[in-house]
């Protein structure tokens, strides 16, 4: 009888330790959902940029030719040379256009401004644009997206614009 009581004794002790146990769990499970809820904002608070790389290479090319972004957002741009060739043979830079701007007669006026690293002076077309950059060099603007639309990019060295273009959509 002594044995039994023994067992039924130790049985209701291990059965108060297990429960007690599994609540510990609990807390420590909603302790970490309440920090990954956290991290979650934090990541939002971080999203607040839309960071975009857009590489330009020696054969007159943009690995991207269309980027979405969300109106009003803060943009981050890096521009990459990916290239071997020096900036005077085969410079790059990211133009990006007003809405309605002729890409010929922008890039006509462009090809003639060496001296301001073909962006035309006072030129009224342009939303934001990088620096002339060559081989192996990487440059990043920032900027709030424009409204809501579908804009034109392209790089200004002379006679790039028939290739390295591409479209800038703001949704």
């Amino acid at each position: 009888m002594k044995a039994i009581k023994y067992v039924l004794a130790s049985v209701f002790a291990l059965a108060i330790l297990v429960s007690c146990g599994g609540e510990k769990k609990t807390e420590e499970k909603k302790e970490q959902k309440v920090k990954l809820g956290v991290k979650k904002e934090e990541k939002k608070v971080e999203s607040a940029v839309e960071e975009i790389v857009i590489s330009g290479n020696d054969l007159m090319q943009f690995d991207k030719t269309e980027i979405k972004v969300k109106a009003g957002k803060k943009v981050k741009l890096t521009l990459r040379h990916k290239g071997k060739l020096d900036v005077n043979v085969m410079g790059h830079n990211f133009v990006l256009l007003k809405q309605g701007v002729n890409i010929t007669a922008f890039a006509g006026k462009a090809a003639v401004s060496k001296d301001n690293q073909y962006i035309p002076k006072g030129s009224e077309d342009i939303i934001v644009h990088t620096s002339l950059i060559g081989a192996g060099q990487t440059t990043t603007i920032e900027f709030d997206a424009p409204a809501a639309g579908t804009y034109d990019y392209l790089c200004s060295f002379p006679g790039h614009y028939a290739m390295m273009k591409g479209k800038f959509i703001v949704e």
